[in-house]
């Protein structure tokens, strides 16, 4: 048998298996220690090589706590429970304004607009002296007076015009006497000898049908001409109002303010349209303006008073067509004539282009605004600083007479329209 050999220990120094013992200790409490510290700091347990980690329940996300200037308490609290802090708002703070509410258009309805129209009634006023038919000048707004149906209306334009003009001449041309056809001509070439450059005149002519020998034009000689190609007439009816009629019913489609120079005996032997729906048509144009001058005064001068009922028929025929073209003139604000002579002729066209280039106009809402197609009357007055009527005197101090020309009326708009 061997011999048994124990190994020999120095008193000196440590074991070594009392080291090895020792050193594993401290290894262990240093582990553990650190387990402990991620445990409370919050750290994921380490896990030993070769093992597989448990699965772990997933993680809330950790919630932002709110600022501290909008949240309430101490700018340290961190609890769960956050109340938010009242916003201070001045007490004199005005409310907020209400929202408009949307509307919408029903569908396949595209948006509509509303547009109101307030009523403005255009006067245009001449003043003429009643002896040499001169026009007045310098008048002011204070010196006139509208009334509509009786009442006052406040004047809110007024200007003087002389402004280039739109004619229609209607001329009367049948085969009746000579002389009614002589004085048509004369009177028509003194109306156009007086036109000036920028004015538009057209021609129409009437026996028992009209006829348009010449359309609006500026040409003065197209004119002169067109009157003296009338040579002979083709019938010796004389219907007017026809006429008339269509000649306003043309008018009515030309925009601004228009005239009518009619040249007529002023007797109406065949005409489709009566007296009452001509004077109709009359009323319901607007911008029209009707000069009359009657035909054949010198023939009927010296055929007047002759006996027989024939004769007595002609003059109360004549003395009606006088009333009438009156009636017609009156009723637009115009001017009639009844000339004897040629050289009358030119004074009276005179006096119609001074009325019609010279005039003052006055605009004004009416009181009544209802558009309901009513014809309203008009009147207007002159008069002086302190509200009594206007008069002129001459260089010698004598009164002189005066009239005034414009529209007795007109008719208001309907609504449809």
């Amino acid at each position: 048998m061997y011999p048994m050999i124990r190994p020999s220990c120095s008193s000196s120094r440590i074991p070594s298996c009392v080291s090895g013992h020792s050193s594993l200790s401290r290894r262990i409490s240093a582990a553990l220690a650190f387990l402990v510290s991620c445990t409370l700091l919050g750290v994921p347990s380490v896990h030993l090589l070769g093992q597989t980690p448990a699965p772990q329940p997933p993680q809330k996300p950790q919630q932002q706590q709110p600022d501290s200037t909008d949240s309430g308490g101490p700018g340290s609290d961190s609890g769960p429970i956050v109340v938010p802090k009242k916003k201070t708002q001045p007490e004199d703070a005005p409310p907020p304004a209400p929202v408009a509410p949307k509307v919408k258009n029903p569908e396949n309805l595209p948006p509509v607009s509303l547009r109101v129209e307030v009523p403005e009634v255009t006067v245009d006023v001449g003043v003429l002296l009643e002896k040499t038919h001169q026009f007045v000048p310098g008048l002011k707004p204070d010196n006139f007076r509208v009334f509509e149906d009786g009442k006052e209306q406040k004047v809110i334009g007024f200007k003087r015009v002389e402004a280039p003009i739109t004619a229609l001449m209607i001329c009367e041309f049948a085969s009746t006497s000579y002389q009614f056809i002589y004085d048509m001509r004369n009177a028509a070439f003194s109306f156009a000898e007086q036109l000036r450059p920028q004015d538009y005149v057209a021609l129409m002519t009437f026996d028992m049908r009209t006829q348009i020998v010449t359309d609006f034009t500026q040409d003065k000689r197209q004119i002169l001409q067109a009157i003296n190609d009338l040579r002979i007439p083709g019938f010796s009816e004389r219907n007017m109002f026809d006429a008339l009629y269509e000649g306003l019913d043309r008018l009515n489609r030309v925009e601004g303010h228009k005239y009518i120079i009619l040249i007529a005996s002023g007797r109406d032997t065949f005409s489709k349209i009566t007296w009452d729906k001509m004077m109709d048509k009359v009323r319901k144009t607007p911008d029209v303006t009707i000069f009359t001058i009657s035909t054949g005064g010198f023939a009927r001068a010296m055929t007047e008073g002759r006996g027989g009922f024939n004769g007595q028929l002609r003059d109360m025929d004549y003395l009606q067509a006088d009333n009438q073209m009156k009636t017609i003139a009156n009723m637009t604000g115009g001017m009639t004539f009844a000339p004897r002579f040629v050289g009358e002729m030119p004074e009276d066209f005179t006096a119609i282009n001074q009325a019609i280039r010279s005039k003052y106009e006055i605009v004004y809402h009416p009181t009544n605004d209802k558009q309901d197609g009513t014809f309203r009357k008009l009147q207007v007055q002159l008069v002086d600083a302190e509200g009594h009527p206007l008069q002129f005197q001459d260089e010698k101090h004598k009164p002189l007479k005066y009239e005034l020309i414009f529209r007795n009326g007109y008719r208001a708009r309907q609504e449809v329209e």
